[in-house]
C-alpha cells in the first residue's frame, strides 16, 4: 500500500502559480520522462511506500490543494556539501478537495486513509464552486 508524502507550497498563492513555478523546473529523467524536482532535507525512510504509487500532497495557503504522483526520491548533497533529498514528482496536479491544514516544517507522511480525495468534475463536491467558497461550504458540514 503507497504511502503519501504532504508538504507545504512556501510563497505559492494558489494552484495557478504553483504550476507556473513548476513549469519553469520541469527537467526529464530516464529516457526523456518528465519531471519536477523538488528538493528538501532529509530523506524519507519509507521511500519505497512513497514510491510505490505514493503521491506528495500540497497545503497551499493553509488547505491541502493538490497532489503529484512521486516518480523517485535521490539522496543528494546541497550547495554546502550536506545531505539533502531530491523527490522526482510526476508534472500532473491533481486538484484534491481541500482540507484545512496546520503548518509544518519539511515534509510529513500522509496515510492513505487520511489523504484528502481528488476533486471530481461532477460539481456534487463543489468543483464549480470558487476553492474558498467551496472550503467554507465543507467545514459548516454542507458539501
Amino acid at each position: 500500500m503507497p504511502t503519501h508524502l504532504i508538504k507545504l507550497a512556501v510563497g505559492v498563492r494558489d494552484v495557478d502559480h504553483i504550476r507556473d513555478l513548476q513549469s519553469r523546473r520541469l527537467q526529464t529523467r530516464d529516457g526523456g520522462v518528465p519531471v519536477v524536482p523538488v528538493h528538501t532535507r532529509n530523506v524519507p525512510k519509507r521511500g519505497a511506500d512513497v514510491c510505490d504509487g505514493g503521491s506528495l500532497y500540497w497545503v497551499i495557503r493553509g488547505s491541502v490543494a493538490v497532489r503529484q504522483r512521486v516518480i523517485a526520491i535521490d539522496a543528494a548533497r546541497n550547495a554546502e556539501g550536506e545531505p539533502a533529498c531530491i523527490l522526482w514528482l510526476d508534472p500532473g496536479l491533481v486538484d484534491t478537495v481541500p482540507v484545512t491544514h496546520r503548518p509544518f516544517q519539511g515534509w510529513r507522511y500522509l496515510e492513505p486513509a487520511a489523504a484528502p480525495p481528488d476533486l471530481s468534475g461532477s460539481g456534487a463536491d463543489g468543483g464549480d464552486l470558487p476553492p474558498e467558497m467551496a472550503a467554507e461550504l465543507r467545514a459548516l458540514g454542507l458539501l
